[in-house]
């Protein structure tokens, strides 16, 4: 059987304490057994977990029906693909031993002959200083080994604690702005220099699809804290289902 699908998702947040955690676990695992056998790729595009912080010898606890899942995809021939998002930045070498691929932001791929631009979305663009601060901060490598001198204790309470004042955790609902926003221009800009069809990004947590004048495309696909977003492009008929 030919494989023509690749799927995108993002931001499902797992771990997060905000709606019914566990019936949105139950949901991504239910869509990742429910992936039909045509499907070639699944792209995991950032922030799949709320909070993730790996040392050499210890990972998070839980999840174990999540990774099984993904885990029946890759013995089935589904290539897996994961971003880093701000959530799960933290993540260096357990998500490729289990078999699947990491991919640094903005990466270009080819499916099916149309040219994909894909990422999780967090600093590109024109971004506030603050947040770029923060974002180099969180990838510091001094930065990341002094986190690693915590007990694992202490560092995932502290880092739960961090991730319970994001703005899900207190229904905030992000406005985005267009052509004003840092992610729009980056785009724009980048289909100047680049051949792109489709842009693909999470971490706004709103669903865009808005096409840009250079005759590319921009999609932000929503989070699942209410719902359980995706796309889908089937590489045989060159369009999105």
């Amino acid at each position: 059987m030919e494989r023509t699908l690749s799927y995108f998702v993002a931001d499902v947040h797992l771990g997060l304490d905000v709606a019914d955690p566990i019936a949105r676990e139950q949901r991504f695992v239910s869509f990742l057994r429910s992936l039909p056998p045509q499907t070639e790729a699944l792209y995991l595009l950032g922030d799949i977990w709320d909070f993730w912080y790996e040392y050499r010898d210890v990972v998070p606890k839980g999840y174990v029906r999540v990774f099984g899942a993904l885990a029946d995809l890759m013995d089935k021939g589904v290539k897996v693909y994961f971003f880093q998002g701000n959530h799960d930045v933290w993540a260096y070498s357990y998500f490729e031993e289990l078999g699947m691929k990491r991919l640094e932001q903005p990466c270009l791929v080819s499916i099916g002959g149309k040219s994909f631009c894909l990422g999780h979305g967090d600093g590109l663009g024109p971004v506030p200083f603050g947040y770029r601060f923060l974002r180099g901060l969180f990838h510091n490598k001094v930065a990341q080994f002094l986190f690693s001198l915590l007990h694992p204790w202490i560092a995932f309470r502290l880092g739960n604690g961090w991730s319970r004042n994001n703005r899900l955790a207190h229904n905030k609902t992000y406005v985005f702005k267009g052509e004003d926003e840092p992610l729009y221009k980056f785009a724009l800009e980048y289909s100047r220099t680049h051949k792109v069809d489709h842009f693909i990004f999470g971490h706004y947590h709103v669903a865009i699809d808005q096409p840009l004048p250079t005759g590319a495309s921009l999609h932000i696909i929503k989070d699942w804290i209410d719902s359980s977003p995706y796309l889908c492009f089937d590489s045989a008929s060159g369009c999105f289902l």
